[in-house]
């Protein structure tokens, strides 16, 4: 529930700790507490999902 709450604030209000990342990674990550959201944007109100991980193996 907390991945869906997280997203859904920041589809609403384009707030939370988002950062693109560096190459060769091209998306973006959404932290939500312990889990990774990783998404490109696809449109004004939309995102692509490319996964969402645990943080402890977001980045291998």
């Amino acid at each position: 529930m907390q991945i869906l709450y997280c997203l859904d604030r920041y589809l609403a209000s384009r707030s939370g700790d988002v950062k693109k990342l560096k190459p060769p990674r091209t998306d973006f990550r959404l932290r939500c507490g312990d889990y990774r959201l990783f998404f490109e944007p696809t449109g004004e109100n939309a995102i692509e999902i490319m996964g969402v991980r645990n943080r402890k193996d977001a980045y291998r």
